[in-house]
């Protein structure tokens, strides 16, 4: 019998080429997006780790010092008197090269002390020999880069590169080329320039200090260096250590949630087109029952179908993930790039485990998606089965159970949200409300087209009100189509009224945070890379141009603090005075309005949000421990602002008592104040032309806030691609429903034709069918979307992020959702319109 049952599923589907491809479609589209959100996450993780990987090479353990390094003293007393003869001196620091945008790791070394941690420098041979690696040692200047950095920056041997670090310019020639042999040495070695440890010192100004000490220890030698060490130097273990795959974490489970949703929505594609092939064969699969197939046999006839075009369309998916991945690559990145730690992706890894899962994900969804159907033709016994009202009485019966069904799931979404705080369990609440809110649909389209049925009688005449009923008469196919663009609306509703309401309590936030006029920055100065080095010098320039009043430097660097091992660095903030003022935001502050400054200044401590958040610091526990250079020190917090430059926070501390626990003669950038009556176009312009010497960034107030919410907007770029594709999911399954019933009811429409509708009139009878469709869709859409918005801004965001933020949103999104719904319903429902209006009623009627 088996053999049989393939034979005849494999038949259907090829007689059945429009809803074979309905169902493949579905599934292609649901793996496709998520199998692209997963390499894009593992292209982007994989890239960081393999840059990390040449920076750290076989280091087991690390010697720091604080932002400024330590004295090169500290390496010459371990490898002479403590002996520990497998360590190499660091020097390491962010650049770029003049022509070129990419930001770029200077990594200075020892040659001579490199071998059993990095191996990359033997690759140096490939073109110069050992001629590059002599040089290397000693001319000063002298760097290598690899071959794939060499041909993007256009360099060749010998030339002479310009290199920028810390604000400042530098010369250095290009001596040797590196060629790594495989794949994985190319992607690490992508984003470093490598130098002599002295000459990366001279270029970026620190002579005779370090970054750090890479180790490689046993057991037994860990105790007596942490003993030996001076105070203010700390051993590290590197795995302990390298802990920024945390920070991405609750931003990769971001994306790849919303890509599930737009599987959610295929699901219910995939449900229709099933549906609907068991309806079609409802003759054919009574008489099997008569001649004796058993319900059991029936049941895999149509499982097996749904296996085989969800093969096909989970291989198509994959086929379709791989290359919307490339577009999500970009997009991933440079987004973990705006917000995290500078990463270069310019590989593309497609590991096993995605394709393995994409391929999981989309035959479960296809058997899953199918068992209802198959289940449901099962049950029906042979007589019935072959009769067209029993769907509609079956999807009727139902109803009862389906809104029991959405109170239930909408309850469980509610007490999920209160249960803990998890973000895996606010997206459980999520999908329960999504998923319940879509089986409201059946009881919402009952009483949305009763109420309809009256106007579109008024507007359309007979035409309407048979296009309302005839929705209504068709529930089993038309509330699934339904339910699938309510779900994908609604998602678009929530999705951007969150995202409205964060961007403007970030626009907010910049405007009470930036009360400089002008400020002075490194281009790569940004909060995920804090740690860049400026002159101090360049405050005495900025201070003898006319019409600079005042001026207040910063400094941001990353330090540990020992309570939170496990977690990231911390992100310390020292200015000279808070340039916002008396304007700054607290969540909550233990000292009076005003008086912030000079909290600061007595030696407390205020963070933000996210790092509160993060640590858990309130008003109870309000103290945090950071290791200085004088040691571990205990920090009085004072309060808890908001700020939305990092999610993984800060603690601003006054720049007096930070230079009491750290010798740190750099600025990372500045904020000027300008007098009364000063031109600031005319200020800047001398700015810039006082510093042309350093490469620094020099632009007024309103292009630093432009510049934030051009990176808020990247942020959100990847979130719109998501929205469209779950939209176009949702638009085949209407145009995959309307086909359906076009089909299914072709002999009653041939009788609206025989007895007097006008072709026009039939177009017209499918046109304003699917525009209420799509109304229903679009405002049944809109209370559950509000919904989803308030749960991702005040839970999901609070959970991954630690911003609150103001709830704000605008009714133009509500109207373009509803506008998206109708739209979309429309165009679904042209191409069938144009067949009815081709329809023949003779061949219409003709009926075996």
């Amino acid at each position: 019998m088996i053999p049989i049952i393939v034979r005849l599923a494999l038949r259907y589907i090829s007689r059945r080429f429009f809803q074979s491809a309905m169902f493949v479609l579905g599934v292609a589209l649901g793996v496709g997006v998520v199998v692209a959100i997963d390499i894009a996450n593992s292209s982007a993780s994989r890239a960081f780790a393999l840059s990390s990987e040449s920076i750290v090479g076989r280091a087991t353990h690390q010697v720091v010092g604080g932002p400024n390094g330590f004295p090169t003293e500290i390496y010459t007393r371990l490898r002479l008197e403590l002996g520990i003869k497998q360590s190499a001196p660091v020097v390491t620091e962010f650049a770029r090269v003049t022509g070129g945008e990419q930001t770029l790791r200077l990594l200075g070394v020892d040659p001579l002390a490199e071998p059993p941690f990095r191996s990359y420098l033997a690759g140096a041979g490939a073109e110069s020999d050992w001629n590059a690696l002599n040089r290397l040692i000693v001319e000063p200047g002298a760097v290598v880069i690899s071959a794939s950095l060499a041909q993007r920056l256009g360099l060749q041997l010998e030339d002479q590169l310009e290199i920028s670090a810390g604000g400042r310019f530098s010369s250095a020639q290009l001596v040797g080329i590196l060629q790594p042999d495989n794949n994985a040495s190319r992607q690490a070695l992508d984003d470093l320039i490598i130098s002599d440890i002295a000459t990366a010192q001279e270029l970026i100004g620190k002579s005779g200090r370090v970054s750090r000490i890479d180790l490689i220890l046993d057991a037994d030698e860990v105790d007596k260096l942490s003993a030996a060490l001076p105070v203010g130097i700390r051993l590290v273990d590197v795995k302990a250590e390298n802990s920024l795959d945390q920070m991405i974490a609750a931003f990769e489970l971001n994306l790849q949630a919303m890509s599930l949703l737009a599987l959610v929505v295929g699901l219910f594609l995939i449900y229709n087109t099933v549906t609907f092939s068991v309806v079609q064969r409802r003759g054919v699969l009574g008489i099997m029952r008569s001649l004796g197939t058993t319900r059991g046999q029936i049941f895999r006839f149509i499982l097996l179908e749904a296996f085989i075009l969800g093969l096909v369309g989970t291989a198509l998916g994959l086929a379709l993930g791989i290359i919307l991945g490339r577009g999500a690559v970009a997009l991933v990145s440079q987004t973990i790039s705006d917000l995290y730690f500078s990463v270069n992706v310019k590989g593309f890894s497609i590991m096993p485990l995605t394709l393995v899962k994409g391929a999981l994900i989309g035959v479960a969804a296809s058997l899953l998606a199918a068992a209802l159907p198959s289940w449901d033709a099962t049950r029906t016994p042979p007589a019935g089965i072959m009769k067209r009202s029993i769907e509609e009485e079956t999807a009727r019966r139902l109803l009862p159970a389906m809104t029991f069904g959405a109170v239930a799931l909408n309850l469980l979404g509610f007490a999920l949200l209160g249960a803990e705080d998890s973000l895996a369990l606010g997206f459980a609440a999520l999908l329960c409300i999504v998923v319940g809110g879509a089986l409201f649909t059946p009881a919402a389209m009952i009483v949305a087209m009763r109420l309809l049925q009256r106007p579109a009688a008024t507007l359309f005449g007979v035409v309407g009100r048979l296009a309302a009923r005839a929705v209504l008469r068709s529930m089993s196919r038309t509330a699934v189509a339904v339910a699938a663009l309510t779900v994908a609306v609604s998602v678009i509703v929530g999705v951007s009224a969150m995202i409205g309401s964060f961007r403007l309590t970030v626009a907010d936030w910049l405007e009470s945070s930036l009360g400089a006029q002008i400020y002075i920055s490194p281009p790569l100065f940004a909060s995920n890379n804090p740690t860049v080095d400026v002159d101090r010098g360049v405050q005495a320039i900025a201070l003898a141009v006319p019409g600079v009043k005042a001026l207040s430097s910063a400094r941001h660097v990353s330090v540990s603090a020992p309570d939170y091992p496990d977690m990231p660095p911390v992100n310390l903030l020292a200015s000279d005075f808070d340039i916002a003022g008396d304007k700054r935001q607290f969540k909550w502050s233990a000292v009076a309005a005003g008086a912030h400054q000079a909290a600061l200044e007595a030696g407390q401590v205020m963070v933000s949000e996210a790092f509160a958040s993060r640590r858990g610091i309130d008003q109870e526990r309000d103290a945090i421990t950071l290791d200085t250079e004088r040691g571990a020190r205990t920090f009085e917090v004072f309060g808890v602002y908001f700020d939305y430059s990092t999610d993984q926070g800060a603690v601003y501390i006054a720049r007096s008592v930070y230079d009491q626990y750290f010798d740190d003669p750099y600025i990372s950038s500045l904020g000027l104040f300008i007098e009364d009556g000063a031109h600031t176009a005319a200020v800047i312009g001398e700015l810039r032309a006082r510093l042309a010497d350093y490469d620094l960034r020099v632009q007024d107030n309103a292009s630093l806030r432009g510049g934030a919410l051009e990176v808020f907007d990247r942020t959100f770029a990847i979130t719109i691609a998501l929205r469209i594709l779950t939209t176009l999911v949702a638009f085949i399954g209407i145009l995959s429903a309307l086909m359906a019933l076009q089909l299914e009811h072709a002999r009653e429409y041939g009788v609206m034709r025989a007895t007097g509708m006008t072709a026009r009139q039939l177009t017209k009878f499918a046109v304003i069918q699917t525009g209420l469709m799509g109304l229903v869709a679009g405002l049944l859409a809109l209370p559950i979307g509000l919904l989803l918005s308030l749960v991702l801004t005040h839970v999901i965001n609070l959970r991954s992020f630690g911003w609150s933020m103001q709830f704000a949103p605008q009714p133009s999104q509500f109207l373009e959702a509803l506008l998206v719904a109708l739209v979309a319903a429309l165009l679904a429902g042209l191409y069938p319109a144009l067949l009815l209006g081709r329809l023949k009623p003779a061949e219409s009627l003709r009926r075996e």
